[in-house]
């Protein structure tokens, strides 16, 4: 958003900054879940060492769909549509992958995997 759209909203509102607004009121309405950003069940696939496997890119594409669509077993109606959803996510996330750039070094899985258990077990006091 531009400083100019903020800046009305802040005038607005009478708030000294927008954000605290738009904070607040992302907080009264939205679950929990949804006011970290991305969904804890996707994980981000790029730029590691091995890269991502078919698999992985399969199963992001799965947790996408089944966020989108609100459900995590679609009815026999909509089953079709929701495999060829995860299969055409699947498909162009790989591609997206493919392309990226970076100039950071790739990032090591064991590493990263340990990271993630010492914030879980900051977060809710396990150990393991």
């Amino acid at each position: 958003m531009s400083g100019e759209v903020w800046q009305a909203l802040a005038g607005w509102f009478g708030l000294v900054c927008a954000e605290v607004w738009l904070a607040d009121a992302v907080a009264a309405v939205a679950p929990s879940s949804y006011r970290c950003g991305m969904c804890r069940n996707i994980r981000p696939l790029n730029n590691f060492e091995p890269p991502a496997t078919t698999d992985e890119v399969r199963a992001a594409a799965l947790q996408y769909v089944r966020k989108v669509s609100g459900t995590t077993k679609p009815s026999q109606a909509n089953q079709e549509a929701f495999d060829r959803a995860v299969e055409e996510i699947a498909h162009i996330t790989a591609h997206l992958l493919e392309d990226l750039v970076t100039t950071a070094p790739p990032k090591d899985r064991e590493v990263e995997a340990a990271k993630a258990r010492a914030r879980a077990a900051g977060r809710y006091g396990r150990t393991g």
